[in-house]
């Protein structure tokens, strides 16, 4: 029976009130005996949270009663167990890792492409102009090797701060198509992006959502193996079925986290 309702969503908005919202996160997690990470910082909010889905719904309804987070977008699956194995509220100078400083997406998105409109694209082998798709995974190298999109590009960097040079380094592969980037939950196709455009990159989209919103939506079409996450589910199949049913401390994409097994 899958008991346990996991949740992930992040936001790019400015938070001034770091230590006090994250104390007040901490009490309410913890009173409604939920686990997993928060992460918080001047930038926005990246979390992952599992627990009962009457508290997973309560804590959601409370977290967007602030005006930050009303309509917070969350990618949802469910698990036999509880894969965190403590709560974690933490303070960072950025919620996913790019040593980017003039990336400030809360002042602008890069457009994106919805689940079901990148399944159609992919079908009929180009997007609506008629241009060629170009897919490109942002995620570390391992995590590549437990599945990705047909034919998408991997750079094989080693951790999210290494992107902005493998794009230096690789750009011409992305010359005269529509990029699409993606990731796990969308947190860092979304920097990828608003990057991209920054150094020219014409045609840049993100994946909305990421890989786990895509197989929430549409399954696993032009997708091949599991989908890794930084929990004691270890991966998840395009159904969202989960592989193992351990726990972890760790957090999906906090790379503090991360490069420990």
């Amino acid at each position: 029976m899958q008991k346990i309702l996991n949740i992930a969503a992040y936001r790019f908005v400015p938070i001034e009130d770091g230590q006090a919202l994250r104390e007040a996160l901490r009490a309410r997690t913890h009173a409604l005996a939920l686990k997993g990470t928060i992460l918080l910082a001047p930038e926005g909010i990246n979390l992952f949270v599992a627990g009962t889905e009457a508290s997973v719904r309560t804590f959601l309804e409370e977290l967007c009663a602030d005006p930050r987070f009303a309509g917070l977008e969350t990618k949802e699956s469910w698990s036999e167990a509880q894969p965190f194995r403590r709560m974690l509220v933490k303070l960072k100078r950025e919620i996913i890792r790019m040593d980017h400083p003039a990336i400030r997406p809360a002042a602008g998105r890069a457009p994106g492409v919805d689940a079901p409109t990148l399944k159609r694209w992919l079908d009929q082998g180009h997007d609506d102009a008629g241009r060629p798709i170009v897919l490109l995974d942002t995620r570390n190298a391992f995590e590549v090797e437990h599945g990705s999109f047909e034919g998408a590009i991997d750079w094989r960097i080693r951790k999210f701060t290494e992107f902005p040079q493998a794009l230096r380094d690789h750009r011409e592969q992305l010359a005269g198509k529509t990029v699409v980037s993606f990731c796990t939950g969308g947190i860092r196709c979304e920097k990828a992006a608003i990057l991209m455009r920054e150094e020219g990159v014409a045609d840049v989209l993100q994946l909305e959502g990421g890989i786990l919103k895509y197989f929430e939506e549409v399954g696993g079409a032009h997708y091949r193996g599991e989908c890794f996450v930084f929990d004691g589910r270890e991966a998840l199949a395009p159904d969202l079925r989960p592989r193992a049913n351990g726990i972890s401390a760790r957090a999906q994409e906090d790379p503090d986290l991360a490069i420990k097994r």
